[in-house]
Protein backbone atom coordinates (compact mmCIF):
# COMPACT_ATOMS: atom_id res chain seq x y z
CA UNK A 1 0.00 0.00 0.00
CA UNK A 2 1.61 3.22 -1.06
CA UNK A 3 1.16 6.38 1.32
CA UNK A 4 0.45 9.94 0.14
CA UNK A 5 -0.82 12.99 1.40
CA UNK A 6 -3.67 15.69 1.15
CA UNK A 7 -3.47 19.06 1.55
CA UNK A 8 -6.62 19.80 3.88
CA UNK A 9 -8.05 23.06 2.99
CA UNK A 10 -9.54 25.39 1.01
CA UNK A 11 -6.68 27.87 0.74
CA UNK A 12 -6.20 31.41 0.44
CA UNK A 13 -2.37 31.48 -0.46
CA UNK A 14 -1.21 29.01 -2.56
CA UNK A 15 2.04 29.32 -0.74
CA UNK A 16 0.04 27.32 2.39
CA UNK A 17 0.49 24.23 -0.08
CA UNK A 18 4.25 24.87 -0.67
CA UNK A 19 5.70 22.75 2.62
CA UNK A 20 2.89 19.63 1.37
CA UNK A 21 4.16 19.77 -1.94
CA UNK A 22 7.70 19.73 -0.54
CA UNK A 23 7.37 17.02 1.72
CA UNK A 24 5.93 14.82 -0.97
CA UNK A 25 8.77 15.55 -3.04
CA UNK A 26 11.09 14.82 -0.69
CA UNK A 27 9.78 11.41 0.44
CA UNK A 28 9.14 10.68 -3.07
CA UNK A 29 5.21 9.83 -2.11
CA UNK A 30 2.74 9.05 -4.92
CA UNK A 31 0.83 12.34 -5.01
CA UNK A 32 -0.64 15.41 -3.46
CA UNK A 33 -4.20 15.16 -3.28
CA UNK A 34 -6.76 18.39 -2.68
CA UNK A 35 -10.48 18.47 -2.66
CA UNK A 36 -12.48 20.69 -4.31
CA UNK A 37 -12.05 24.44 -3.14
CA UNK A 38 -13.86 27.72 -4.28
CA UNK A 39 -11.01 29.98 -3.17
CA UNK A 40 -8.26 29.33 -4.40
CA UNK A 41 -9.12 26.45 -7.27
CA UNK A 42 -7.82 23.55 -6.83
CA UNK A 43 -6.46 23.15 -9.90
CA UNK A 44 -5.13 26.53 -10.32
CA UNK A 45 -3.29 25.88 -7.08
CA UNK A 46 -1.78 22.39 -7.92
CA UNK A 47 -0.09 24.07 -11.94
CA UNK A 48 1.05 27.02 -9.35
CA UNK A 49 2.79 24.69 -7.24
CA UNK A 50 4.08 23.29 -10.96
CA UNK A 51 5.16 26.54 -11.78
CA UNK A 52 7.23 26.46 -9.00
CA UNK A 53 9.24 23.23 -10.05
CA UNK A 54 6.96 20.68 -8.09
CA UNK A 55 6.51 18.40 -10.93
CA UNK A 56 4.80 16.17 -9.04
CA UNK A 57 1.80 14.11 -9.44
CA UNK A 58 -1.36 15.54 -8.25
CA UNK A 59 -4.67 13.96 -7.49
CA UNK A 60 -8.39 15.66 -6.30
CA UNK A 61 -10.09 14.26 -3.38
CA UNK A 62 -13.04 15.28 -5.30
CA UNK A 63 -13.96 17.66 -7.01
CA UNK A 64 -17.92 18.20 -7.74
CA UNK A 65 -19.75 17.51 -11.09
CA UNK A 66 -22.03 20.45 -11.04
CA UNK A 67 -19.63 23.11 -10.78
CA UNK A 68 -18.04 22.18 -14.30
CA UNK A 69 -18.85 20.99 -18.06
CA UNK A 70 -17.21 17.62 -18.19
CA UNK A 71 -15.10 18.83 -21.02
CA UNK A 72 -13.96 21.84 -18.78
CA UNK A 73 -12.81 18.72 -16.46
CA UNK A 74 -11.07 17.10 -18.84
CA UNK A 75 -9.52 20.06 -20.27
CA UNK A 76 -7.83 21.14 -16.70
CA UNK A 77 -6.86 17.51 -15.83
CA UNK A 78 -5.23 17.13 -18.98
CA UNK A 79 -3.52 20.91 -18.89
CA UNK A 80 -2.16 19.48 -15.25
CA UNK A 81 -0.86 16.63 -16.48
CA UNK A 82 0.67 18.41 -19.44
CA UNK A 83 2.30 20.91 -16.97
CA UNK A 84 4.21 18.67 -14.65
CA UNK A 85 4.95 15.63 -16.71
CA UNK A 86 3.04 13.90 -14.91
CA UNK A 87 -0.23 11.15 -14.52
CA UNK A 88 -3.00 13.49 -12.90
CA UNK A 89 -5.73 11.52 -10.77
CA UNK A 90 -9.11 13.39 -11.59
CA UNK A 91 -11.09 12.45 -8.90
CA UNK A 92 -14.96 13.26 -9.26
CA UNK A 93 -17.87 13.67 -7.03
CA UNK A 94 -21.62 14.47 -7.32
CA UNK A 95 -21.75 16.50 -3.82
CA UNK A 96 -24.66 16.23 -1.82
CA UNK A 97 -28.14 16.52 -2.81
CA UNK A 98 -28.54 20.32 -1.33
CA UNK A 99 -25.68 21.19 -3.09
CA UNK A 100 -26.60 19.94 -6.24
CA UNK A 101 -30.07 21.79 -5.97
CA UNK A 102 -28.43 25.11 -5.09
CA UNK A 103 -26.61 25.11 -8.41
CA UNK A 104 -28.80 22.79 -10.81
CA UNK A 105 -32.60 23.81 -9.01
CA UNK A 106 -33.05 20.36 -7.88
CA UNK A 107 -31.06 17.35 -7.31
CA UNK A 108 -29.87 14.85 -9.51
CA UNK A 109 -32.70 12.25 -10.19
CA UNK A 110 -30.30 9.66 -9.96
CA UNK A 111 -26.73 10.61 -8.25
CA UNK A 112 -25.28 7.21 -9.94
CA UNK A 113 -26.72 8.10 -13.53
CA UNK A 114 -25.78 11.33 -13.54
CA UNK A 115 -21.95 9.97 -12.20
CA UNK A 116 -22.61 7.10 -15.25
CA UNK A 117 -23.06 10.12 -17.66
CA UNK A 118 -20.57 12.54 -16.14
CA UNK A 119 -17.50 9.97 -16.80
CA UNK A 120 -18.72 8.52 -20.02
CA UNK A 121 -18.72 12.37 -21.36
CA UNK A 122 -15.13 12.98 -19.22
CA UNK A 123 -13.12 9.55 -20.61
CA UNK A 124 -14.71 10.86 -23.90
CA UNK A 125 -13.05 13.97 -24.18
CA UNK A 126 -9.80 12.40 -22.79
CA UNK A 127 -9.52 9.66 -25.62
CA UNK A 128 -10.97 12.41 -28.14
CA UNK A 129 -13.64 10.33 -29.17
CA UNK A 130 -16.39 12.41 -30.92
CA UNK A 131 -19.18 13.53 -28.50
CA UNK A 132 -23.05 14.27 -28.81
CA UNK A 133 -24.08 17.32 -27.24
CA UNK A 134 -26.97 15.99 -24.50
CA UNK A 135 -30.43 16.10 -25.89
CA UNK A 136 -28.92 18.60 -28.95
CA UNK A 137 -28.62 15.92 -31.40
CA UNK A 138 -25.20 17.58 -32.79
CA UNK A 139 -21.57 16.80 -32.35
CA UNK A 140 -20.39 18.93 -29.22
CA UNK A 141 -16.67 20.76 -29.68
CA UNK A 142 -13.98 18.51 -29.10
CA UNK A 143 -10.55 19.12 -27.33
CA UNK A 144 -7.89 19.66 -29.66
CA UNK A 145 -4.67 16.99 -29.36
CA UNK A 146 -2.63 17.74 -26.41
CA UNK A 147 0.15 15.92 -25.50
CA UNK A 148 0.23 14.94 -22.09
CA UNK A 149 1.30 12.13 -19.49
CA UNK A 150 -2.06 10.82 -18.86
CA UNK A 151 -5.28 10.66 -16.63
CA UNK A 152 -6.81 8.57 -14.21
CA UNK A 153 -10.75 8.91 -13.83
CA UNK A 154 -11.33 8.67 -10.04
CA UNK A 155 -14.86 8.01 -8.79
CA UNK A 156 -15.67 9.43 -5.18
CA UNK A 157 -17.63 6.47 -3.40
CA UNK A 158 -18.91 6.18 0.64
CA UNK A 159 -21.37 3.30 -0.47
CA UNK A 160 -21.41 0.15 -1.99
CA UNK A 161 -24.05 1.80 -5.31
CA UNK A 162 -21.10 3.94 -6.44
CA UNK A 163 -18.47 1.36 -5.58
CA UNK A 164 -20.16 -0.69 -8.04
CA UNK A 165 -20.02 2.35 -10.99
CA UNK A 166 -16.74 2.90 -10.71
CA UNK A 167 -16.26 -1.03 -10.50
CA UNK A 168 -17.40 -0.70 -13.60
CA UNK A 169 -16.13 2.94 -15.24
CA UNK A 170 -13.39 4.62 -12.85
CA UNK A 171 -9.38 3.77 -12.79
CA UNK A 172 -9.81 5.20 -9.49
CA UNK A 173 -12.19 4.46 -6.58
CA UNK A 174 -11.45 7.36 -3.34
CA UNK A 175 -13.24 7.00 -0.40
CA UNK A 176 -12.92 9.60 2.75
CA UNK A 177 -13.34 8.57 6.41
CA UNK A 178 -14.13 5.05 5.46
CA UNK A 179 -13.22 2.63 8.39
CA UNK A 180 -11.30 -0.68 7.28
CA UNK A 181 -13.91 -2.75 7.96
CA UNK A 182 -16.74 -1.21 6.36
CA UNK A 183 -13.96 -0.75 3.21
CA UNK A 184 -12.98 -4.91 3.13
CA UNK A 185 -17.19 -5.96 3.56
CA UNK A 186 -18.85 -3.76 1.66
CA UNK A 187 -16.90 -1.01 -1.06
CA UNK A 188 -14.25 -3.61 -2.02
CA UNK A 189 -16.89 -6.66 -2.87
CA UNK A 190 -19.14 -3.73 -4.82
CA UNK A 191 -15.80 -2.97 -6.96
CA UNK A 192 -14.98 -6.33 -7.94
CA UNK A 193 -18.59 -7.12 -8.60
CA UNK A 194 -18.47 -3.39 -10.88
CA UNK A 195 -15.35 -4.80 -12.65
CA UNK A 196 -16.23 -8.58 -13.20
CA UNK A 197 -19.43 -7.28 -15.11
CA UNK A 198 -18.26 -4.81 -17.22
CA UNK A 199 -14.84 -7.60 -17.99
CA UNK A 200 -12.46 -5.07 -16.87
CA UNK A 201 -9.41 -4.49 -13.99
CA UNK A 202 -10.74 -3.21 -10.69
CA UNK A 203 -10.28 0.01 -10.07
CA UNK A 204 -7.39 1.54 -7.64
CA UNK A 205 -8.69 2.15 -4.20
CA UNK A 206 -7.80 5.39 -2.46
CA UNK A 207 -8.82 5.85 1.02
CA UNK A 208 -8.58 9.46 2.84
CA UNK A 209 -7.67 9.00 6.51
CA UNK A 210 -8.07 11.75 9.42
CA UNK A 211 -4.82 11.20 11.37
CA UNK A 212 -2.63 12.69 14.32
CA UNK A 213 -0.03 12.09 16.68
CA UNK A 214 -0.51 11.76 19.75
CA UNK A 215 1.06 15.01 22.02
CA UNK A 216 1.02 16.80 25.34
CA UNK A 217 -1.95 18.93 25.21
CA UNK A 218 -3.90 17.11 22.71
CA UNK A 219 -7.79 16.24 22.77
CA UNK A 220 -8.28 13.59 19.99
CA UNK A 221 -12.62 14.62 20.17
CA UNK A 222 -11.48 18.25 19.56
CA UNK A 223 -9.03 17.50 16.77
CA UNK A 224 -11.46 14.97 15.05
CA UNK A 225 -14.68 17.71 15.66
CA UNK A 226 -12.24 20.44 13.80
CA UNK A 227 -11.29 18.06 10.85
CA UNK A 228 -14.53 16.42 10.07
CA UNK A 229 -17.53 18.33 11.68
CA UNK A 230 -18.98 19.44 8.38
CA UNK A 231 -18.87 15.85 6.85
CA UNK A 232 -20.12 14.65 10.43
CA UNK A 233 -23.08 16.84 9.79
CA UNK A 234 -23.91 15.05 6.34
CA UNK A 235 -26.44 12.84 6.10
CA UNK A 236 -24.93 10.36 3.45
CA UNK A 237 -21.57 10.78 5.50
CA UNK A 238 -23.28 9.82 8.52
CA UNK A 239 -25.20 6.78 6.90
CA UNK A 240 -21.78 5.28 5.63
CA UNK A 241 -20.48 5.56 8.88
CA UNK A 242 -23.99 4.03 10.29
CA UNK A 243 -23.40 1.09 7.87
CA UNK A 244 -20.46 0.58 9.07
CA UNK A 245 -21.62 0.15 12.51
CA UNK A 246 -20.60 3.54 14.13
CA UNK A 247 -22.93 5.20 16.46
CA UNK A 248 -24.16 8.77 14.48
CA UNK A 249 -26.45 11.17 13.63
CA UNK A 250 -26.03 14.26 11.64
CA UNK A 251 -27.46 16.24 14.07
CA UNK A 252 -24.70 15.24 16.39
CA UNK A 253 -21.44 16.11 14.92
CA UNK A 254 -19.62 17.06 18.07
CA UNK A 255 -20.76 12.90 19.35
CA UNK A 256 -19.72 11.95 15.86
CA UNK A 257 -16.46 13.38 16.10
CA UNK A 258 -16.06 11.19 19.70
CA UNK A 259 -17.30 7.97 17.59
CA UNK A 260 -14.49 8.79 14.48
CA UNK A 261 -12.26 8.24 17.83
CA UNK A 262 -13.71 5.56 19.63
CA UNK A 263 -13.70 3.20 16.78
CA UNK A 264 -10.05 4.08 15.11
CA UNK A 265 -12.06 6.22 12.35
CA UNK A 266 -9.89 8.87 13.32
CA UNK A 267 -6.26 7.32 13.54
CA UNK A 268 -4.89 9.12 17.27
CA UNK A 269 -1.59 7.36 18.89
CA UNK A 270 2.02 7.56 18.33
CA UNK A 271 3.50 7.08 14.91
CA UNK A 272 3.95 3.00 15.34
CA UNK A 273 0.43 3.39 16.84
CA UNK A 274 -0.87 4.94 14.00
CA UNK A 275 1.24 3.14 11.51
CA UNK A 276 0.00 0.06 12.57
CA UNK A 277 -3.63 1.42 12.10
CA UNK A 278 -2.92 2.16 8.87
CA UNK A 279 -1.75 -1.22 8.28
CA UNK A 280 -5.57 -2.25 8.77
CA UNK A 281 -6.71 -0.47 5.40
CA UNK A 282 -4.14 -2.26 3.14
CA UNK A 283 -5.38 -5.72 4.89
CA UNK A 284 -8.96 -4.32 3.49
CA UNK A 285 -7.51 -3.76 0.18
CA UNK A 286 -6.70 -0.47 0.08
CA UNK A 287 -4.21 0.61 -2.85
CA UNK A 288 -3.10 4.41 -1.32
CA UNK A 289 -3.81 5.61 2.18
CA UNK A 290 -3.80 9.67 2.02
CA UNK A 291 -2.68 10.89 5.57
CA UNK A 292 -5.34 13.64 5.97
CA UNK A 293 -3.65 16.52 9.00
CA UNK A 294 -6.42 18.73 9.23
CA UNK A 295 -6.97 18.09 12.59
CA UNK A 296 -3.71 19.27 14.27
CA UNK A 297 -3.35 21.91 11.52
CA UNK A 298 -6.79 23.62 12.11
CA UNK A 299 -6.30 24.03 16.03
CA UNK A 300 -2.54 23.76 16.57
CA UNK A 301 -1.20 25.01 12.94
CA UNK A 302 0.46 24.10 9.93
CA UNK A 303 3.62 23.24 11.44
CA UNK A 304 2.30 20.97 14.05
CA UNK A 305 0.39 19.21 11.22
CA UNK A 306 3.57 19.02 9.31
CA UNK A 307 5.68 17.74 12.11
CA UNK A 308 2.65 14.68 12.47
CA UNK A 309 3.22 13.88 9.06
CA UNK A 310 7.46 14.10 8.89
CA UNK A 311 7.09 11.72 11.92
CA UNK A 312 4.63 9.29 10.58
CA UNK A 313 6.79 9.37 7.14
CA UNK A 314 9.46 8.06 8.99
CA UNK A 315 7.43 5.41 11.17
CA UNK A 316 6.04 4.36 7.73
CA UNK A 317 9.32 4.50 6.37
CA UNK A 318 11.03 1.91 8.57
CA UNK A 319 7.82 -0.33 9.13
CA UNK A 320 8.43 -1.06 5.42
CA UNK A 321 12.64 -1.72 5.93
CA UNK A 322 11.32 -3.78 8.49
CA UNK A 323 13.58 -1.44 11.02
CA UNK A 324 12.20 -0.71 14.76
CA UNK A 325 12.16 3.25 14.80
Amino acid sequence: METSLIFPVMPTDASDAVPFAELVRSEDMPRLWQGQSVTIETHQMFAYLAGMGFRIPFGTAVTLMPLRHPMEAAAHARSLARLTGRRVTLGLGPGSPDFVASLRGKPYDSPKAACADYLRQVRGFLTEQRHEAPGSGWPASDLPDLGHAGVDIGLGVLRPGLARLAGEMADVAITWMTPPGYLARDVVPALRRGAQAAARQVPRLVTVVHVAVARHGRDPRQLAYAAAHTHLGAPHYTDMLRRAGLRVHPSQPYLNARALVDSGTFVYGCPREVTGALAEYARAGVDEVVLNCAGAGLVHGWNAALEDLAELSAEIRAARSGVIA
